[in-house]
């Protein structure tokens, strides 16, 4: 085992003074090589170990008496730089006692409190314990509802200058109050590049402060408002705020169902320049939307993730929005599953993914309309080297669509595939599915398939299984087999037993049963 910073590499061999006593240093020695045992032992009831200056209880159930032990730990580790007790519900109501000790580990600049049932006691001890910490540069506290009403706390711990980087409140029901004591924090934290403030719906109404705020975060790379109940408005007041935010790497405004209409008027948009990631799904986009993130979208070149999923009313109207990702060739994850995508706009993304070379992940799942069309993704699919996930579930694929696929594949396409979802297409026939699995062999690096039927189907599959059970055995990577409410017969019962003995069961088929 590696040992903690800051303390001895080797046992401490001890030696007797001329009278046979031991000094002081020598009893202080042993003592040292003790705890040193004890922490070992900790240690390793959670098969973890503190090395890198780094230590990692994350979701070990710890109870108060573990706790104790922890905060035994901290005196033999000096120059600890990340504490994470993250997803430890027991936690709650004992943190005090780790935060009295906090003097004895002032280097650290990671602490992870996410999910732990902090109280309001927690809350208020840690925000005295942050005086001892004056090289914090993250602070996750996410997953507690203690947190809400009671940030100010915390914040206010944070003086001007402070070298935090990262903080993350995911779901702590924060308040009004406290979101705008957010706001006025900000300017605070002139180092911040990651602000998660996602699931707090009601820090809505502070959103002015928060912009404001926002002005004051140069620096600030990474913005995640995920379902905080923004309206148009507030996109208006975060536009205002985009301005200076230059190094904005992420933007994730989803599940935000008010926002709709908000883009028509968001200039600030386009001068983030330097955007890897966008997400705007769920959002309830409208077409005045579309037409404005028409003309950002060219100029935001630098895009890697676009997700603009379950925005059914961009369906008929993103034809010139759905053109214009062909000026994206950096362009890695795209996901318009559930888009309502009619003809015109299927064929606009088609033609323009095939300028995308870069694509990793495609997910066109829930669009009917490309039921039939699939041979409009053709080119796509042959230039598509790098694709690792292609989603099409319920896209009402026909026995067409799947020997198209299937021909790609054998003609050594998607190589690269690792996910392939072709689930909730009930109209292709056997033959077609057949045809699939003949190739699926080729896909060397394919971990998971999912062929599965709706929920009101149940259909046998004694016509193709076999071929789909051959190509598996040649398949190195597989583990997850999604069948659902295919039903096997049951001469191929004992066949598929000796399958899963032969392969130590480590490919899980997901299927209705024998008949």
């Amino acid at each position: 085992m590696k040992p903690f910073p800051g303390m001895a590499l080797q046992r401490t061999v001890v030696h007797k003074s001329p009278k046979g006593k031991m000094s002081e240093n020598d009893h202080g020695e042993m003592k040292l090589e003790s705890r040193m045992e004890e922490n070992e032992q900790f240690l390793q009831k959670w098969g973890k170990k503190a090395v890198d200056k780094c230590l990692d209880l994350n979701n070990c159930r710890l109870t108060t008496a573990d706790v104790r032990e922890t905060v035994a730990l901290l005196p033999s580790l000096p120059d600890l730089e990340k504490l994470d007790l993250s997803w430890n519900d027991f936690i709650g109501g004992t943190l005090h006692l780790l935060t009295q000790q906090m003097h004895l580990v002032s280097k650290l600049k990671i602490l992870r409190l996410g999910s732990c049932r902090l109280t309001v006691d927690d809350v208020r001890a840690l925000g005295e314990a942050l005086k001892a910490l004056p090289e914090l540069e993250e602070l996750n506290l996410s997953w507690n509802s203690k947190v809400g009403g009671n940030l100010p706390l915390i914040l206010q711990m944070f003086q001007e200058g402070s070298k935090i980087q990262t903080l993350e409140l995911v779901d702590c029901a924060l308040t009004p109050e406290d979101g705008a004591f957010v706001g006025q924090s900000l300017p605070m934290l002139p180092n911040l590049e990651v602000l998660d403030l996602s699931m707090n719906r009601n820090i809505a109404g502070s959103l002015n402060s928060i912009a404001q705020g926002l002005k004051r975060t140069s620096d600030l790379k990474v913005l995640k408002l995920h379902s905080c109940g923004l309206s148009q408005k507030s996109v208006r007041l975060l536009d205002a705020a985009f301005r200076h935010l230059c190094e904005l790497r992420t933007l994730d405004l989803s599940c935000n169902k008010e926002l709709g209409g908000g883009f028509e008027d968001a200039p600030g948009l386009a001068t983030l320049e330097h955007l890897e990631v966008l997400d705007l799904h769920q959002c309830s986009l409208t077409a005045h939307d579309v037409v404005s993130l028409t003309q950002v979208i060219p100029i935001l070149s630098k895009l890697q993730e676009l997700n603009l999923s379950a925005n059914k009313k961009m369906g008929s109207s993103s034809e010139n929005l759905l053109g214009r990702l062909r000026f994206l060739p950096a362009l890695r994850s795209l996901l318009i599953n559930n888009c309502a995508l009619e003809s015109e706009t299927f064929t606009a993304l088609a033609e323009a993914s095939i300028h995308l070379p870069a694509l990793e992940i495609l997910n066109l799942s829930w669009n009917k309309c490309i039921g039939g069309s699939l041979k409009l993704l053709l080119e796509t699919l042959k230039v598509s080297t790098f694709l690792q996930e292609l989603r099409l579930s319920s896209c009402s694929l026909v026995t067409e669509d799947v020997a198209l696929l299937a021909s790609v594949i054998q003609a050594g396409h998607l190589a690269k595939l690792q996910n392939l979802d072709l689930s909730y297409n009930d109209s292709i026939c056997d033959a077609g599915w057949a045809t699939l699995c003949q190739n699926l062999w080729l896909l060397k690096e394919l971990t998971e398939l999912d062929v599965s039927l709706r929920p009101s189907t149940f259909r046998d599959c004694r016509q193709w299984f076999r071929h789909l059970l051959c190509a598996v055995t040649k398949l190195p990577k597989i583990t997850e087999i999604g069948m659902r409410r295919w039903v096997l017969p049951a001469s191929q019962e004992e066949e598929l037993e000796c399958f899963g003995q032969n392969h130590r069961n480590s490919i899980h088929f997901d299927h209705s049963g024998f008949q």
